[in-house]
């Protein structure tokens, strides 16, 4: 790749990265998303972790030997060292399938332990930069994280495909009597605990459970919770369950089901990253359905955020 096209880079992340981190610095934000694929000849994901870079390239067809592959990441991590004056020890690479939604977060990718510490509102939660597909923090729920904070005092929550359990750690500051949080993926609900821990949140009222999603909710006794966070992959097909979720096939049931749960007034936050999502609300068993889409989509996100958000309550 011709040094024209670095130049192109280096003045579009110079831009860019001037208004960010002014944005971030006025709200206190210290972890937010820098680039995403702005330029066709750069299909990376730039996102800083504090004083640590994370540059995740996606998957092409890129028509470069190794070694020309080998310098062009080397180049652009020197562009980016050199705009964000976060030195090239601090940033991390990782090799990306485009990926239609969050189908592909509980994919291991390498054996190192990399863990760093990382604040959000006052909160501290463990990110790992080298060893899995997606880092341990979805920076673009910050909002709704703390929607959920705010509503969380004396209330019963229930974190549903909870990941990393970031959605917990805001319920717990918010006050919540009880939080249940539930993923399939043992690597991640221990870290959702870890979490937890990290912030001094532990009692009797909050657990962590190793479940399918689908199965436990329908297990669950009526009227039990009064917040459920439902935040579900697009697709998922993992051997540790016989369900194969299709989030816009399966949504009117999986929300539904949650709406069963949740005590009369309660509130149900619903999101999904499946780009040509359409909600079914003619199905659902409620008309209290608002769309916090563009409420919620945090300031690094705006005008490049694929994914819908909705506040649904009984």
């Amino acid at each position: 790749m011709n040094e024209e096209k670095f130049i192109m880079f280096r003045n579009r992340l110079t831009k860019v990265y001037r208004h960010l981190s002014k944005q971030a610095q006025k709200q206190g934000v210290s972890c937010y998303r820098i680039y995403d694929h702005d330029l066709p000849e750069f299909p990376v994901c730039i996102e800083r972790y504090e004083n640590y870079i994370y540059i995740a390239e996606y998957k092409r067809r890129h028509g470069m030997e190794e070694h020309q592959h080998q310098q062009w990441m080397t180049q652009t991590i020197t562009v980016v060292a050199t705009v964000t004056g976060i030195p090239e020890t601090n940033i991390h690479t990782k090799l990306r399938q485009r990926k239609a939604g969050r189908q592909g977060q509980y994919q291991k990718t390498d054996q190192t332990r990399n863990e760093i510490t990382v604040q959000e509102n006052g909160l501290k939660f463990i990110v790992n930069l080298e060893d899995y597909l997606d880092t341990g923090l979805f920076l673009d729920h910050r909002i709704t994280r703390k929607l959920v904070q705010e509503q969380s005092d004396r209330q019963r929550v229930l974190n549903l495909f909870a990941y990393t359990g970031s959605f917990s750690v805001y319920a717990a500051a918010g006050g919540a009597a009880l939080i249940t949080t539930v993923d399939l993926s043992g690597t991640y609900t221990r870290w959702a605990e870890r979490n937890m821990q990290l912030n001094d949140f532990t009692r009797r009222g909050y657990t962590f459970v190793q479940a399918d999603a689908l199965q436990f909710i329908r297990q669950a006794a009526t009227g039990s919770y009064d917040i459920i966070v439902l935040d579900p992959p697009t697709f998922s097909n993992s051997k540790k369950t016989d369900t194969v979720l299709d989030i816009q096939r399966d949504h009117v049931l999986l929300i539904n089901e949650c709406l069963r749960l949740l005590s009369p007034g309660g509130t149900l936050y619903f999101s999904t990253n499946a780009r040509k999502f359409v909600l079914d609300a003619g199905k659902l068993q409620t008309d209290k359905i608002k769309d916090i889409t563009k409420t919620t989509t945090p300031f690094d996100f705006e005008g490049k955020l694929f994914r819908w958000c909705y506040k649904i309550e009984k």
